[in-house]
């Protein structure tokens, strides 16, 4: 089939049904805070430094889940975000101010492979006055909590306090040296 035959068969609407469609707006007035906390399990190696998360667990207010799959995807995928803001991101420059981490082949986003052994996503639902339908923002919150989950976690595995993003193996070596461990 020519691409124009196969472009006009896709783009066309072929349903007895049209499509529902709507449009609305809303006008808080007043905030809908979101709430998060999380916990992290980690395996810290005392000689190289490496943190393997075993465990994250990601608690959060969501208000009222008006699609609870999508909300708790949110919430994973705001955990992993933070994820590689506290073990692998960083923006890195030379001595003469050239960014060394300005494409995806520098900078390390974490895979898979590197995600926690064990996500979970709670979502506790007290709804909102505030937000449509009872609902808060979900997705972001879990981004920001991460990191002290996983300081917190390093700190209790080996001893020491790493307190500079991202936690690279290198740093928690150095804040093992540093508290004598």
């Amino acid at each position: 089939l020519p691409l124009a035959e196969i472009a006009a068969k896709t783009m066309q609407f072929g349903s007895q049904y049209a499509p529902v469609k709507g449009n609305g707006r809303t006008a808080p007035l007043g905030r809908s805070p979101a709430f998060c906390a999380q916990l992290a399990e980690v395996e810290v190696d005392k000689e190289t430094g490496a943190v393997e998360v075993h465990r994250l667990a990601v608690v959060q207010d969501v208000g009222k889940a008006i699609n609870p799959l999508t909300a708790g995807g949110q919430l994973m995928g705001g955990a992993m975000q933070g994820l590689g803001w506290a073990l692998y991101e960083a923006v890195e420059y030379d001595e003469g101010g050239q960014l060394l981490t300005g494409s995806l082949m520098d900078y390390a986003i974490p895979n898979i492979t590197q995600s926690a052994r064990h996500l979970e996503a709670v979502m506790v639902e007290v709804p909102s006055d505030h937000g449509p339908y009872g609902a808060r923002g979900v997705g972001e919150p879990p981004v920001i909590a991460t990191a002290a989950a996983v300081a917190n976690a390093i700190r209790h595995a080996c001893g020491a306090r790493v307190t500079t993003l991202p936690m690279t193996a290198a740093r928690v070596v150095d804040a093992i040296d540093a508290a004598g461990r």
